[in-house]
């Protein structure tokens, strides 16, 4: 039998993929995933499967597209007793914990995982069974909620700690006591290194409110080039969550928001550092180890004029994203397309986990991981996918970005070699018109 590896899953809330060194941000500072980086496959292609926080998690856990996995808006979660690649690990032995966030919002609030010494386990008063209606409809906390606006998060930028930093503070600590239980129990002395670890530090940064430690919003305020006077994408979707000078914010606010960014991505850095340094403190090698590191979705930080995510703009839909196994892979950048809920079956081949029995839209990396892309790019149309809601979804195939965003709204076509910025709808180009049959007939079969 072939001996299943640790596993350490790294994984941050809303980071711009290119806001890290080992994209080639020469301002920010992320020592520590470059560090990792630096032996790792990095796919330079990377997307979401939903530029949703929930949807995008419960799709990559699932290997399954957020209409097929049922969860395709924020308040939504798969059903109780899916089969995750969590599931999957815990099927063949793996202790599987996780430390951080997973977003649940239904009733089974593990999904797999074993452990959860700390997360945001909360059950979504919208998932509760045998709700009393009148009630909760005039509930005011529940009803009248409302988020601020982008405009205000711009505005509230700048030096703070709010419960985001505390909650990762928190989960970092949980995730260094596992590792320490696991492979020493100084305590109580029963450490278990013989079964196999599936660890999961799941973040929140640098998701906003853009809060920042004092010391690193300084050395960014002045250093940041924010995205100032973008011009807005004339679509009725894609021109949605502006931040106005009109509403209030200034430049210097833009600034300050991008710069608190920034700073959250170092502190973000500085957590899985912590991580990594406990692993080698207690006497393994990271070399023995799968690492992976990625996040949900992006964060347009102003590019376009709008921020936050829901777009299918690179800086929303686009994602970092690397597999760390030098014992197994050198060094490499892939360029070729690909997708998180691809995650499913390249751990299920990494790992020797048997593939689960029912379809999913994931594929194995490994033959990528090996610099072979014959079947990538014939077999799979070196296709990604994204989609949220009942109507919005994104198809590219090579360079080519098709959008749908039902029968009201224009589609959008991106050619990123010609048009890398996205500023040019070209679908209706003429020079296109022999692509779009194949993007519409994908999109009928994705269910749309």
């Amino acid at each position: 039998m072939k001996k299943h590896p640790n596993v350490l899953f790294l994984m941050s809330d809303e980071h711009r993929f290119d806001v890290s060194g080992f994209h080639g941000n020469q301002v920010v500072r992320t020592p520590n995933l470059d560090r990792l980086a630096k032996d790792a496959v990095v796919f330079d292609n990377a997307y979401t499967p939903s530029p949703i926080c929930v949807p995008g998690r419960q799709a990559m856990m699932t290997g399954k597209f957020p209409r097929d996995c049922g969860s395709e808006k924020f308040k939504s979660d798969i059903p109780p007793g899916s089969m995750t690649w969590a599931r999957r690990f815990a099927q063949h032995g793996y202790s599987a914990v996780c430390c951080g966030k997973l977003h649940h919002t239904g009733p089974d609030q593990m999904q797999g995982w074993t452990k959860r010494p700390f997360g945001d386990m909360e059950l979504s008063p919208w998932a509760i069974e045998d709700t009393v209606q009148p009630q909760f409809e005039t509930n005011r906390d529940l009803k009248d909620w409302k988020k601020w606006s982008d405009t205000k998060e711009c505005l509230r930028a700048g030096v703070g700690k709010g419960r985001y930093q505390i909650f990762d503070e928190q989960a970092t600590a949980a995730a260094l006591s596992v590792l320490d239980n696991h492979f020493l129990d100084p305590m109580y002395d029963r450490p278990s290194p013989q079964q196999p670890l599936l660890l999961k530090v799941s973040l929140l940064h640098p998701h906003y409110p853009y809060f920042a430690d004092e010391e690193l919003f300084r050395y960014y305020l002045n250093r940041v080039e924010a995205f100032i006077d973008e011009p807005v994408f004339d679509h009725p979707f894609l021109s949605r969550r502006q931040v106005k000078s009109s509403e209030g914010a200034e430049k210097r606010d833009l600034i300050r928001a991008t710069a608190a960014y920034y700073a959250m991505v170092e502190k973000l850095d500085q957590h899985f550092g912590e991580v990594l340094n406990k692993i080698e403190s207690i006497g393994e090698n990271l070399d023995d180890w799968i690492i992976v590191y990625t996040t949900d979705h992006g964060e347009m930080l102003g590019e376009h004029g709008v921020w936050e995510k829901q777009k299918f703009f690179e800086g929303s839909a686009r994602v970092p994203f690397f597999i760390r196994y030098p014992k197994a892979f050198s060094a490499k950048r892939v360029e070729e397309n690909v997708n998180l809920c691809d995650l499913f079956a390249t751990f299920c081949e990494l790992c020797h986990l048997e593939p689960p029995k029912e379809e999913n839209a994931s594929r194995s990396l490994v033959p990528l991981m090996n610099g072979d892309n014959e079947d990538w790019l014939s077999q799979q149309h070196n296709e990604t996918v994204s989609q949220f809601g009942g109507t919005n979804v994104m198809i590219k195939r090579n360079a080519l970005k098709y959008q749908y965003y039902g029968e009201e709204m224009p589609e959008v076509l991106f050619d990123l070699e010609r048009d890398p910025k996205e500023t040019s709808n070209l679908i209706n180009d003429p020079t296109y018109k022999d692509a779009l049959p194949a993007f519409r007939t994908r999109l009928k079969e994705l269910g749309f």
